[in-house]
């Protein structure tokens, strides 16, 4: 049977219903001939070629078959219809009915192209086409759509028909083309969904193109990459003693992914990037070629508000002193997300471990920290640690975190790819522009009193000045000390408090140190004499002439009066003598040498003295002001005790 046949048919008959019923249309209206556009989606094309195998089957049977068209017609569909025939395309096509069947026959000859396949494409835009909206329908959907309220699709479709039909503007199509329209448009113009909808950084993260860099030309220490993250654990601020969410600002290898160097930062402060630096390159032995911050708007509203530009921050120029190159990323540029993965991870596995983790939100909040949840708060112990604390244990997960493999280096870890980079050494004193901001501070006898802690060198000892203190909080053991005009003083030590019963009750450290400082404080006293004799034996003596010529008299010398029961030869020596024979105040003493010792400590003198008694009025002051000091009850007052 030809194809002009076929048409002959569908002009003179009329559906037949079935059995029971009238005959089911899939499709009530014809489709349109199909835009070319829909020649090149692969689902149409499949749909018309099923549809015209179907039509080419059903022309054959027809030929064949026996009696009337009408009941070949009916006895054809109920064969495919049970899948014997044509399974595939009816799995791409479904049920059809007569009704269709006739339509498609029409299409495929009513066309200037007669029998070609593509006049049997879908007339519905399948794939990329525009669903058919009224323009007043895509109007005002079209603004719900966009609010930057994020308007679902389903309020916007009741909105858009609740307005249109208040205006007296009809609105034929059904909620679903709505949705199909939103679903094309969404998918022709994202740009302009996702910037309407979520703003400028979603456009940027989600639509805009980013720059893929090759690592792989990288060495290790080309580039340090520096960002800031507020730790999700509280930590004893140093300065007032009370728990605060302090701030992290790191620098990042690029290369090795490991975290070279780090500051922590309990008050907002520029200068901390610049000491996060310095903790960098004394680790990694040598400056770095590149030093990336980032210089956007979040960063510095985040942790610096008063800075609205790291071009005006000094940091340029300090970096640049030692042949670094700062490179500042402009907001809505490329950013360092390398180290915001790295905070990400940091905060996965070490900071919901800590033992004041406070979560990043309300969402994330730890249980003992919510409501009515008493089981939980009995079992937090809630502990805060300090920031010498906090660093040890952030170095202790560094650890692990260089343990792991290197994401731009396979086969080695983290660690060993940065070590294989590492320089040979840098001189401190180079980098002590890039240390925190300074802080002026007393000296006194006991050195520099500073963050409840006493931080001491020798060189302190002859001033009585003040002075500045430049220091960083990720290593509190020591500061940097300079003149007020800037010249460079020397490293002061913390000194903790010495256990106050060494002798007895201490273990070997505790000893050592006494012995140490015992040692030290001779030695500084002994070169205080020196510098006095050298002043005063260097000069020539100077004589008023008031002194009524007693200058020039005969010198008397004293020979003190032996007491009875006179030792003589028989002294005993004085590492022989036991503690409690020192307290022992009798008038049975030593006949006293005719030249005093030079003594470099106090307590040797004070024990001279308990040999050979106290014999002047000067040595009677000497041993009250003795045995009211602190040496005198950690030496002696003990064994006093003891008997």
């Amino acid at each position: 049977m030809t194809n002009t046949e076929i048409i002959e048919i569908t002009k003179r008959q009329k559906p037949v219903s079935r059995a029971g019923g009238s005959a089911r249309v899939t499709r009530r209206e014809l489709p349109a001939p199909a835009a070319s556009s829909n020649c090149n989606s692969p689902g149409a094309r499949q749909i018309a070629l099923a549809r015209f195998d179907l039509l080419t089957t059903w022309q054959k049977y027809r030929a064949e078959a026996k009696g009337g068209r009408s009941d070949a017609d009916i006895k054809f569909l109920a064969i495919y219809s049970s899948g014997l025939i044509l399974p595939h395309v009816k799995e791409i096509i479904g049920k059809v009915s007569l009704r269709t069947l006739y339509g498609w026959a029409k299409l495929l000859n009513d066309s200037v192209n007669s029998g070609d396949w593509q006049n049997l494409l879908p007339g519905w835009s399948y794939g990329e086409g525009e669903p058919g909206l009224t323009p007043d329908e895509k109007a005002v959907f079209q603004r719900q759509l966009l609010h930057s309220g994020k308007i679902n699709i389903g309020t916007a479709t009741n909105i858009t028909k609740y307005y249109l039909n208040d205006k007296g503007v009809s609105s034929p199509s059904a909620p679903i083309k709505f949705r199909r329209w939103a679903e094309w448009f969404k998918k022709n113009n994202y740009d302009i969904w996702v910037l309407s909808r979520e703003g400028e950084k979603a456009l940027k993260d989600k639509v805009e193109r980013y720059i893929i860099r090759d690592v792989s030309v990288l060495e290790v220490g080309d580039v340090f990459i520096a960002d800031g993250h507020t730790l999700n654990f509280q930590v004893i601020h140093p300065f007032t003693g009370k728990p605060c969410r302090a701030t992290l600002v790191g620098y990042l290898d690029w290369k090795s992914y490991d975290l070279v160097g780090y500051e922590i930062m309990c008050e907002e402060n520029t200068q901390c990037i610049a000491s996060a630096m310095r903790n960098a390159i004394i680790r990694f032995g040598r400056t770095p070629k590149v030093s990336y911050q980032d210089n956007g708007k979040a960063f510095r509203a985040r942790f610096f508000n008063g800075t609205q530009d790291f071009n005006e921050s000094g940091l340029t120029g300090l970096f640049q002193r030692l042949t670094i190159k700062p490179v500042y990323a402009q907001p809505y540029n490329a950013r360092a997300k390398l180290i915001e993965r790295f905070f990400r991870e940091f905060t996965d596995s070490f900071e919901k471990l800590t033992p004041s983790y406070i979560g990043n939100s309300i969402a994330n909040k730890p249980a003992h920290m919510l409501r009515n949840e008493k089981f939980h708060k009995a079992l937090h112990k809630g502990y805060v640690p300090t920031i010498d604390e906090a660093v040890q244990m952030i170095e202790s997960w560094l650890k692990y975190h260089r343990a792991k493999p290197c994401p731009h280096v396979k086969g080695k870890t983290i660690g060993e790819v940065f070590n294989s980079g590492r320089g040979m050494g840098v001189n401190l004193a180079d980098l002590d522009d890039l240390m925190m901001d300074s802080v002026i501070r007393q000296i006194g006898r006991q050195g520099i009193r500073f963050l409840n802690a006493d931080y001491y060198n020798e060189e302190l000892y002859r001033l009585a000045k003040k002075a500045i203190v430049r220091y960083s909080l990720s290593d509190l053991s020591y500061v940097k000390v300079y003149d007020l005009d800037g010249t460079y003083l020397g490293i002061a030590q913390r000194y903790d408090l010495i256990h106050p019963m060494a002798a007895a009750l201490g273990d070997a450290k505790d000893m050592e140190e006494l012995k140490f400082r015992l040692a030290q404080q001779r030695s500084l006293s002994k070169a205080t004499r020196q510098g006095v004799r050298g002043i005063i034996s260097g000069g020539k003596d100077i004589k008023p002439g008031w002194d009524g010529g007693i200058a020039n008299r005969t010198a008397i010398s004293y020979q003190p009066v032996k007491q009875l029961g006179d030792f003589g030869d028989r002294a005993i020596p004085e590492e022989a003598v036991m503690a409690e024979d020192y307290l022992t105040d009798t008038t049975e003493t030593s006949v006293a040498p005719s030249v005093r010792l030079d003594f470099d400590e106090a307590h040797e003198r004070y024990s001279w003295h308990l040999k050979y008694g106290f014999q002047t009025e000067e040595d009677m002051i000497f041993r009250k002001d003795f045995e009211s000091s602190d040496t005198y009850d950690m030496l002696f007052r003990y064994f006093q005790r003891q008997g």
